[in-house]
């Protein structure tokens, strides 16, 4: 595994995830992301804490499996990527930088 520069963090983060389950997670101040594949949990605490300026206080990941794409009659898999919940301190405003609407 690569050493990540502090000016290559950001690229560990694919996107936040905003499904039923991670709008309920954030009542308990917890973000869900979908992160490149070989970030490990330090790599991905940084990066959140760089980007978002936020006080992670936990962090569990989850592979997910890969998945079959045909396109005509080939037969492919899309590309794999990882999931991490993010658990923030008390207070710290990530609700409303990811999503100012709310």
């Amino acid at each position: 595994m690569a050493k990540y520069t502090e000016r290559n963090l950001a690229d560990l983060i694919i996107r936040p995830v905003v499904t039923e389950k991670a709008t309920r997670l954030m009542e308990l101040e917890q973000f869900t992301f979908d992160v490149e594949r070989k970030a490990t949990k330090p790599d991905i605490k940084a990066a959140i804490e760089q980007m978002y300026d936020v006080k992670v206080t936990g962090l569990n990941t989850q592979n997910l499996p890969r998945k079959q794409k045909r396109v005509g009659r080939y037969m492919g898999y899309k590309p794999c990527y990882k999931r991490a919940i993010v658990t923030l301190e008390d207070g710290e405003p990530l609700r409303k930088v990811l999503f100012p609407e709310l």
